[in-house]
C-alpha cells in the first residue's frame, strides 16, 4: 500500500515520502516552499530556509549578475535590458525572483522595481518597454499584468500600482479574460494574457489591497473565461486549444499552461470547480512512477544558467503539481 505524507488539513499519497525528501535536496527557492505548502514546518523553519534565496542557489546567482544600474542584460537591447533580450532581461529576471521567493523587501530587486515602473508606464495607465511604446505611448496587456505582479510582490509602495490596476479593469473583454491584441481587433480573450492579468491583479489583492471589490470581481470574471474552455478546451467544439497548453514548462515567461493556471486557481484558493477534473487528470497522468513530474516544455532565448533539462525529473512541475492537488483534495 502506498505511502502517505501528512501536510496541513490533506495527506499526499504513493511516493511522496521518497518525493519530497527529493524536493527537500533541491534549491533553498524549492525548499522553501515545499516546507511551506506540502510539509507541516514550523512558520520560522519556512523563513529560515527562505532567507536562503538570496545567498545561495538560483536566486543569488541571479542578484549576482545584476548591473550597477539596477538592470539585468543592460545595453543588450534597444530598451536597455529592461524586457529585451529574452530571457536575461530585467523584466524575466524578476518574474523568476518573484517565483523563487526572494524576500520582498530586497533592496536589489526594490531598485529595479523602481526602473520597471519609472520606464514602463505610459500615457494609458499600462506598461510597455523599447521603442514600440514609446512610438504607440500605450501599455501591452501582458506587460501590465506581469509587471503588476512583480511591484505587488516586493511590496513597491506607489500609487501608480492603482493606475496599472485599472487600466487592466478598463480592458477586461466582455467574455471575462483579457488579450493584448484587442487594440488591433481581437474580439476573444486570450490564456496567455489572461493568465498574467489574474496573477497580477491577485498579488495586487495579496500586498496592496486596494480596489478589493472591483479587483476581486475581476478576477471571478478572469477564472470563469478559463472554466468556459475547462482551462485547454475549445468553448465551440471541446477540442484541445492547442497541445501545448497540456505540457508543462518552467519558468513558464508568458505562456500559458493548465499547470500554471492551477496553480492560481489554488493561490487564490479559488471555488474546486468541477470544469477543472480534465486539467487535473491530466496533471496526475503525468506524473512519472517515481513519484516526479518531468519538464516538458522549454522557450528558446537567453538564460544565465539551466536550472532543469527538458524531459528530465523537474522540482519546479513537481512542487506546484503537488500543491495543486493537495489543494484539490482538500
Amino acid at each position: 500500500m502506498a505511502k502517505q505524507v501528512r501536510t496541513r488539513g490533506a495527506t499526499l499519497e504513493t511516493h511522496d515520502d521518497a518525493t519530497i525528501q527529493w524536493l527537500l535536496d533541491g534549491d533553498p527557492a524549492i525548499r522553501w516552499q515545499t516546507l511551506c505548502d506540502l510539509v507541516d514546518a514550523s512558520e520560522r523553519a519556512v523563513e529560515r530556509e527562505r532567507s536562503k534565496v538570496a545567498r545561495d542557489g538560483w536566486g543569488a546567482r541571479l542578484l549576482a549578475r545584476q548591473d550597477p544600474s539596477g538592470t539585468w542584460a543592460g545595453g543588450q537591447s534597444s530598451d536597455g535590458g529592461l524586457y529585451s533580450p529574452k530571457w536575461t532581461s530585467t523584466h524575466y529576471t524578476m518574474l523568476l525572483l518573484r517565483d523563487f521567493g526572494l524576500a520582498a523587501d530586497n533592496r536589489q530587486a526594490r531598485t529595479a522595481c523602481r526602473l520597471l515602473l519609472d520606464e514602463g508606464l505610459q500615457h494609458d495607465g499600462g506598461i510597455n518597454y523599447g521603442p514600440w511604446g514609446k512610438w504607440t505611448q500605450r501599455g501591452e496587456q501582458c506587460v501590465t499584468g506581469m509587471v503588476l505582479s512583480i511591484l505587488s510582490y516586493f511590496q513597491y509602495d506607489d500609487d501608480r500600482l492603482d493606475t496599472l490596476v485599472r487600466n487592466l479593469l478598463e480592458l477586461q473583454m466582455p467574455d471575462g479574460g483579457w488579450n493584448c491584441r484587442r487594440p488591433y481587433g481581437a474580439t476573444h480573450s486570450s490564456v496567455h494574457t489572461t493568465i498574467s492579468a489574474l496573477e497580477g491583479l491577485r498579488y495586487y489583492e495579496l500586498h496592496r489591497g486596494r480596489q478589493r471589490k472591483a479587483v476581486r470581481a475581476a478576477q471571478s470574471r478572469g477564472r470563469e473565461f478559463l472554466l468556459v474552455h475547462r482551462l485547454f478546451r475549445s468553448h465551440r467544439t471541446g477540442k484541445i486549444i492547442k497541445p501545448v497548453f497540456i505540457r508543462f514548462a518552467f519558468p513558464p515567461r508568458w505562456h500559458y499552461d493548465i499547470l500554471r493556471a492551477l496553480d492560481y486557481f489554488q493561490a487564490a484558493d479559488a471555488p474546486r470547480d468541477p470544469r477543472l477534473a480534465d486539467a487535473i487528470d491530466i496533471v496526475q497522468s503525468n506524473r512519472c512512477e517515481d513519484g516526479r513530474w518531468p519538464l516538458q516544455q522549454s522557450f528558446r532565448g537567453k538564460t544565465y544558467f539551466e536550472m532543469e533539462r527538458l524531459g528530465a525529473p523537474s522540482r519546479w512541475n513537481t512542487l506546484r503539481a503537488l500543491r495543486v492537488l493537495k489543494w484539490w483534495k482538500a
